[in-house]
């Protein structure tokens, strides 16, 4: 079966791969990296596989807990290499990495957290922050782990609009 795309062969699969690792905002897994390098037809999965580990063999990336991250060798490599790389593909891979980034950077800023407490119960722990600080911090006691974790999950699906629904209320108007 015949690709198509504009990645050839192997190297241009490192450097694509590079170009990524130096511009995700942290660490990232498998899955997420291989999303965000499968941006021209020219990319298989056994391809990018053979690819990343052998950027991590030769030390230009990490792996740290299932986490892949650039070295500064890699860095600098890349640096040397991006612009080898065809247009459209360093394009598809920006819109690829804006969203994903974006993803990132909001995970960062909303924390929800389940323990389950000694005396029975759960505690869910949520938080809500901007770049420079706390919005809110909230703790809540539930009894059933089920609850505690559709909290959680709807916490981090909609916690702006939670923050706001709070202080309208606290406010005593809508917002």
């Amino acid at each position: 079966m015949t690709s198509f795309g504009f990645i050839n062969d192997k190297l241009e699969i490192k450097f694509l791969i590079l170009y990524i690792a130096a511009r995700v905002v942290e660490p990232v897994p498998f899955e997420a990296l291989q999303d965000l390098s499968m941006c021209d037809g020219g990319v298989d999965y056994f391809g990018f596989s053979e690819c990343l580990a052998d950027l991590v063999r030769t030390e230009h990336l990490t792996l740290s807990d299932g986490l892949y991250a650039i070295t500064d060798k890699g860095r600098r490599n890349s640096a040397v290499c991006e612009s080898s790389l065809p247009y459209s593909v360093r394009m598809e891979a920006e819109q690829r990495l804006a969203l994903c980034n974006e993803q990132l950077k909001r995970r960062a800023l909303v924390k929800a957290s389940v323990q389950p407490r000694d005396k029975g119960g759960y505690e869910v722990t949520l938080s809500l922050s901007d770049e420079l600080d706390e919005l809110m911090s909230l703790r809540l006691l539930v009894p059933r782990q089920d609850m505690a974790l559709e909290l959680q999950k709807r916490f981090r699906n909609e916690a702006e609009e939670l923050y706001s629904k709070i202080l309208a209320d606290l406010y005593g108007k809508t917002m």
